[in-house]
């Protein structure tokens, strides 16, 4: 029971940074593999480092989100589910008036942190999918998929990594 419970302490502790190496990883060696609908019997290392690690990226990508939403926190990343715009709607006020937003609460950055995670589920959710229909006429879909939710967690993914430098500024200015 200890030992999981260190596990669990150490997975929370360090789940952001393997997801951000493995993220990182997988997108950055992506132009190298040559997969369509099944991977090919004389497949590279390549091929091979991104069906595994992308499923490891995968399980890093549920645990994530389920620690960040467990206890109440899910309002914090998705505050328009409960009908909350206030912070989100002052943070882009404030935005275009030239004032970065907070971190933290429920504003812009969490908001598009809780986006960021759920575009990293769909990348390993579709991902998933597209390992399992491997040689059927639907792994290509599949793939398709796989491509479009992949681009979107790199925008947000980009989005979110520009607000964390500029929180970052911000507070060394102080």
């Amino acid at each position: 029971m200890k030992m999981l419970a260190k596990f669990r302490e150490v997975l929370e502790t360090y789940q952001h940074l393997f997801a951000i190496l493995l993220s990182l990883f997988l997108i950055g060696t992506s132009g190298w593999i040559m997969m369509g609908r099944a991977l090919r019997a004389n497949a590279s290392v390549w091929d091979w480092l991104h069906v595994y690690l992308g499923l490891l990226a995968g399980v890093f990508s549920v645990t994530m989100l389920v620690t960040n939403v467990v206890r109440g926190q899910w309002r914090q990343y998705f505050p328009y589910l409960v009908g909350d715009f206030t912070q989100l709607s002052n943070d882009v006020c404030g935005l275009k008036r030239g004032k970065l937003p907070l971190a933290g609460g429920r504003g812009l950055f969490s908001v598009i942190e809780g986006i960021c995670m759920l575009l990293f589920v769909a990348v390993a959710a579709t991902g998933l999918m597209w390992f399992l229909t491997q040689g059927s006429s639907e792994a290509l879909n599949w793939r398709s998929y796989h491509h479009s939710a992949a681009h979107g967690f790199i925008v947000f993914m980009v989005i979110h990594a520009l607000f964390a430098l500029s929180h970052l500024l911000d507070f060394i200015r102080r």
